[in-house]
């Protein structure tokens, strides 16, 4: 059975029949066009799929589409809308060499952005625990708690 769902993607009003049981990471990647959201674990545990719902870092896998209704989401695709710079995050993973194959990159850039949007600093060991929830295979994290410190940590 389908529904409709309606709900601000990027901040565009959306409306995209959905079924039930489907997760919000199928609904962005097939019916939004939405590639950034990568499909790993599909269990909540490997980050790839995270998306910003309200602000807040969700693992759109485990979070069905239906109960988007009404939110506002962002995925990497909005945070360069209407042809924008960079984020800062963004910016800072490019120049702290934080990205090697891609595949987890999207969701930890959306990790960084709640970190930003925190209005706080952080220490490297507090950073390595908001980031605990993204698997990252290629590089070994450093690089990517750099850029993170670069621009929320307390050296800044």
């Amino acid at each position: 059975m389908f529904r409709e769902v309606k709900f601000i993607l990027n901040g565009k009003p959306t409306c995209v029949p959905v079924q039930d049981v489907e997760s919000l990471t199928d609904m962005l990647r097939n019916r939004c066009g939405m590639t950034s959201v990568k499909k790993g674990c599909e269990a909540g545990e490997c980050g790839a799929c995270t998306v910003l719902i309200d602000g807040k870092s969700i693992n759109s896998c485990i979070y069905l589409a239906v109960w988007a209704e009404g939110h506002s989401i962002l995925t990497v695709e909005g945070l360069t809308a209407g042809g924008a710079d960079l984020h800062p995050v963004q910016k800072a993973f490019i120049e702290e060499a934080a990205v090697q194959c891609g595949f987890c990159t999207p969701g930890l850039i959306l990790c960084g952005v709640e970190i930003v949007n925190s209005g706080r600093t952080y220490t490297r060991d507090e950073l390595r625990e908001l980031i605990s929830g993204h698997l990252c295979r290629c590089t070994g994290y450093e690089n990517i708690l750099n850029a993170l410190e670069k621009i929320v940590g307390n050296d800044r």
